[in-house]
């Protein structure tokens, strides 16, 4: 008979894939992947540890050496790329991501007031939450993170009727569109999307996430893409921008995000 109380719980109850990453911290996750340059690294470090107060001096002197360009790109992305892992992992959340882009937003302006043109984007991408849903933080999250990643976000909000989505995808010509549903309620709307824009000879790709779907749901009616968390986003819109269709994406759907 096996004596129950000899049995060590905390080991069998311990989790190692989320022991191992705990040992990661902020700064080891940041050491390597900010950029080497001590001014562009300066410049990355006070978007992901959130120093909004510092961008902004930090930005003006870095604007003696580098262009602004070079300090959108190389710097205050490479930070926001790094916030993108720290919440992909679980360490960062919901406030951390907000404020971070928030440091990042007052450098950009900056920039971009010394810029003698605008800001060359990605492309644009057309965001909403299905029609009935009115739980938008993970929207918002992922809009966040496409715009630090030079995109143009058309952000429809929320509980968005499908009829607007289409009307505002085929105004608006973007290189994709995505769709958010926290329901099960409510993310039937999605296949009504993507048919309505087929109707109407628009076949972008339709990236769609939320708690309610899954990859087979997503996958199962023309031009569905799932997106498992906001942090894989950016990944799949950059090669959306490049010209990759929506079967080409589903086909490098585990390269591209690492697999569910």
């Amino acid at each position: 008979m096996i004596d129950l109380k000899s049995v060590n719980y905390d080991r069998v109850l311990r989790r190692y894939d989320i022991q191992m990453e705990a040992r990661e911290t902020p700064e080891d996750i940041a050491a390597k992947m900010v950029p080497q340059d001590p001014v562009l690294k300066k410049i990355a470090e006070d978007v992901v540890f959130m120093r909004y107060k510092n961008v902004q001096d930090d930005v003006t002197a870095a604007l003696g050496t580098f262009s602004p360009e070079e300090i959108i790109d190389k710097g205050l992305v490479k930070g926001m790329d790094v916030v993108s892992e720290l919440y992909g992992r679980g360490i960062y959340y919901l406030p951390h991501v907000m404020v971070a882009a928030d440091a990042m937003d007052r450098g950009v302006k900056l920039c971009e007031s010394k810029m003698t043109g605008a800001r060359e984007m990605k492309g644009k991408v057309v965001m909403h939450v299905a029609e009935g849903d009115p739980h938008d933080i993970g929207k918002n999250i992922a809009a966040v993170l496409l715009k630090s990643n030079g995109f143009n976000v058309i952000d429809m909000g929320r509980d968005v009727a499908v009829e607007d989505v289409v009307q505002t995808v085929e105004s608006e010509k973007p290189q994709l569109v995505t769709g958010t549903a926290l329901m099960t309620t409510t993310m039937s709307a999605f296949p009504k999307v993507a048919d309505r824009l087929q109707e109407k000879g628009i076949n972008i790709p339709f990236i769609c996430a939320g708690g309610a779907v899954n990859r087979a749901y997503v996958e199962s009616y023309p031009m569905g893409v799932f997106a498992e968390k906001a942090a894989q986003g950016p990944a799949l819109a950059n090669k959306a921008a490049e010209g990759w269709d929506w079967r080409k994406l589903r086909e490098n759907w585990d390269k591209l995000t690492g697999g569910a």
